[in-house]
């Protein structure tokens, strides 16, 4: 599961790599929506690029809510939904007919940038290593998700995840799924509003290749609430006894 992404690249640098242009709504923004660590449990604003609206980026807040919520009620809805995952998360499979996400599946698919993404390793004695994952080009990933407009204005997004490929069975190791990572030539393939049902289920199986992806271990403070784990240097390589696979 995908809990934690990196974004730390401009909006004008992601406008400019998409070809698209910045398009507010009503969800207030402050700053430039960077973040070296940005934990989806403190439900973050992101860029995200909406079908509905795909020559643009727009902030949305991480953590799908249903269609028919009060955006403006989210500090509740999270709270309530937090043993389901609170939305952040969206299980491929289960797109066509899961509650909320089969009302997003063919109108309100999105593209979220990051720089980069961290998924748990559990080493033996059930030692807890966190992994950043980027591309080995250091390019922007374009990870799949849904979202959806609250009855009060408010976008609100989710990332789509799938079983995991080699890489992440190997370091994701608990869980074994894995985000989808669209190829750089899909972007404009998952916003297209004529794809059908095996189209969309195509593109989600066939996302970016594991070779394409570089992978190490991190500091533990990622998961230490106690530490400001949203700085630079979280993403510097750390080498643990416990850690017995390669990478």
């Amino acid at each position: 599961m995908c809990f934690g992404t990196r974004v730390t690249t401009s909006a004008k640098e992601v406008e400019k790599y998409y070809n698209v242009s910045k398009l507010m709504g009503k969800t207030p923004i402050e700053g430039e929506l960077t973040y070296h660590h940005a934990n989806g449990w403190a439900h973050p604003l992101l860029w995200i690029i909406p079908q509905e609206k795909s020559n643009h980026i727009t902030p949305s807040m991480w953590g799908i809510m249903p269609q028919n919520t009060m955006g403006a009620d989210f500090k509740k809805y999270y709270k309530d939904a937090a043993r389901f995952g609170a939305g952040l998360n969206a299980q491929s499979e289960k797109l066509f007919d899961h509650f909320i996400y089969r009302f997003s599946a063919m109108t309100k698919r999105c593209v979220i940038p990051v720089n980069g993404f961290y998924e748990p390793h559990t080493a033996p004695k059930k030692f807890k290593i966190p992994f950043y994952f980027e591309r080995k080009n250091e390019a922007l990933m374009s990870l799949a998700g849904l979202y959806t407009t609250t009855k009060d204005g408010y976008n609100t997004f989710t990332i789509l995840t799938k079983a995991a490929t080699p890489l992440f069975k190997k370091i994701h190791n608990t869980k074994n799924r894995r985000p989808i990572i669209l190829r750089d030539e899909d972007v404009d393939v998952w916003l297209n509003n004529n794809l059908g049902e095996q189209e969309i289920r195509n593109v989600m199986e066939d996302d970016m290749d594991d070779m394409a992806i570089n992978a190490y271990p991190i500091s533990k403070d990622l998961y230490n609430p106690k530490v400001d784990s949203n700085r630079p240097n979280i993403i510097d390589e750390v080498n643990y006894e416990e850690l017995e696979i390669e990478y």
